[in-house]
């Protein structure tokens, strides 16, 4: 007969021996982190690197393999986490036997990113011992628990993002605008708190926003800055385009502030996205000093959207592609043909070694006389010659000129007029809603058919709908009103200090006059100045 079979349980040993091992001591590496500087002392950055230099140091079985710390860090993503990423960059390369932390929220927020690590080092035979939780990763029944655990951590942190998000959107609300000076050229933090205006910094950037309204495009305005050696908000001696877009649409500049332009959309990843609706936004006027005006902020970013709405002329790769901006040469963006109606384009022709600037139809330079028929080649020396006496004429009689712009200033803006009481229509808005809001919770007590009460509410809602149309067209004739003001003062003032006795032709003074030049023929052109003057000019 067989004998009685028996079973003998060995226990498990997760922790390696040190004869299992092949030598001496455990190497021990052990993983702290905080996320604020407002953690308990007991958790805190310095006393979680004294509590485990002072274990592994009094352990004789074991050896210090190094103390790995980061400090104010995220737990949710462990890209960031520079101190953890060598810590598993050393257990990759065998140089550490085990690895102790105080809990799991430590390790990791993150449920996947922490069962992710723990495999890996499980796969080399490294356990990893949670303090707080009891845990060794190298038991059987380790996963499942390291998994609930982890998600709880992870729903923490998530309560936790979301407290801190409700937060800001109360201060928002509040109308708090926060302040990342390090981007913001032109200001710093105040003793008071609240922003100060750098003069020597202010100055660059007014520089900045009248270059763009004189043609400047942003790689121009780019290379301007670095040939001085203007340095940028964070002190680089290089622009980025994209800094220089950002400062250009910055609403800060006016003294007013934008919040919530942005959202973070995932805890976890901290991915940011624009806020193009999705959460509601609070604009908050008259918040600190302004460096750059209302209008000249406006202007600037009405020729942003108008460049970069350019209608694609050229088909061609070209140097003057036209669909997008250039700021080389003034004629690029004035130049119009008479017989089709399509820009001009600068031309180097080259014959016998001698060269020759001339500017073209793009239509005829491309197609031939496919789409236009008669459009005639230009000479640049002819046009610019021409310009500069249309100019001349365009100021022989100062005073008389501005008097007459000055006088049709008054007619247009007479003619903008749009009186309206915007305080009765606003009121009679709040009246109508409130009259919704009565016909809701009579409808929930009436016998009366749906059909009544939705013809109601079509009625109450388009109303208002009128009343708001009203405000809104009522508020953009009044921003037309107030941009057609500007332009003509501007205009003024340019002729009342300007020195029209022109050596040669200049293209700033050009952009700053012209509204288009049409080629008519091949010996006559017609300029249209801004404010609506037109004078005809031969080509000599």
């Amino acid at each position: 007969m067989l004998a009685e079979k028996t079973v003998t349980v060995i226990p498990a040993n997760p922790v390696l021996t040190m004869e299992k091992r092949g030598r001496k001591k455990l190497r021990v590496a052990a993983y702290c982190r905080v996320s604020t500087d407002q953690e308990e002392q007991q958790s805190s950055y310095q006393a979680q690197i004294d509590y485990y230099t002072e274990k592994i140091g009094k352990n004789p079985d074991w050896t210090l393999a190094g103390i790995f710390a980061d400090e104010g860090i995220t737990g949710t993503s462990a890209k960031k986490r520079t101190e953890f990423l060598k810590l598993m960059e050393l257990c990759k390369k065998g140089k550490v036997d085990l690895v102790l932390t105080k809990s799991i929220s430590r390790f990791s927020r993150n449920t996947l990113d922490c069962l992710g690590y723990i495999r890996m080092l499980k796969e080399r035979q490294i356990p990893v011992i949670f303090e707080k939780e009891g845990i060794n990763t190298m038991t059987l029944t380790s996963e499942l628990s390291i998994s609930i655990i982890g998600s709880f951590a992870q729903a923490e942190s998530e309560s936790i993002s979301k407290n801190v998000t409700w937060g800001k959107r109360q201060s928002f609300k509040k109308g708090n605008v926060i302040f990342q000076y390090y981007r913001m050229l032109g200001y710093e933090k105040g003793e008071d708190g609240k922003p100060r205006v750098v003069p020597e910094e202010a100055e660059i950037v007014r520089w900045i926003f009248n270059s763009y309204l004189a043609g400047y495009s942003v790689e121009k305005i780019k290379k301007e800055l670095e040939s001085k050696g203007v340095v940028s908000s964070t002190g680089k001696p290089t622009w980025s385009a994209a800094a220089l877009r950002y400062l250009l649409k910055n609403e800060k500049y006016i003294g007013d502030a934008l919040l919530q332009k942005t959202f973070v959309a995932d805890f976890l990843t901290k991915k940011t996205k624009k806020n193009n609706g999705e959460l509601p936004q609070y604009y908050v006027t008259g918040n600190h000093e302004a460096i750059i005006s209302k209008d000249i902020f406006n202007r600037v970013q009405e020729e942003m959207a108008r460049r970069s709405n350019k209608r694609k002329v050229s088909q061609k790769k070209t140097k003057t592609e036209h669909g997008k901006y250039s700021g080389k040469y003034a004629l690029t963006e004035l130049l119009m043909c008479g017989n089709c109606g399509t820009q001009y384009r600068r031309v180097t022709w080259a014959r016998n070694g001698n060269k020759k600037i001339v500017w073209r139809c793009i239509n005829r330079l491309e197609y031939g006389t496919k789409y236009c028929k008669s459009s005639p080649t230009i000479e640049e020396y002819k046009l610019q010659d021409a310009i500069v006496k249309a100019i001349a004429s365009f100021a022989a009689d100062k005073d008389e000129l501005i008097a007459t712009l000055k006088n049709s200033l008054r007619i247009a803006l007479i003619a903008g007029e749009d009186v309206i009481d915007t305080i009765a229509i606003e009121n009679r808005i709040k009246e109508l809603n409130a009259v919704m809001l009565d016909l809701v919770q009579i409808s929930f007590r009436s016998s009366a058919g749906a059909d009544y009460f939705d013809d109601k509410f079509k009625e109450i809602s388009d109303e208002i709908k009128e009343l708001q149309d009203t405000l809104k067209n009522h508020e953009q004739r009044q921003i037309t009103t107030q941009n057609t003001q500007s332009r003509m003062d501007e205009i003024i003032k340019i002729l009342e200090k300007e020195n029209f006795n022109l050596a040669g032709y200049n293209d700033a003074l050009v952009r700053q006059l012209v509204k288009n030049v049409k080629i008519i023929s091949e010996t006559k052109i017609r300029i249209t100045f801004k404010g609506g003057l037109e004078i005809e000019r031969e080509l000599q």
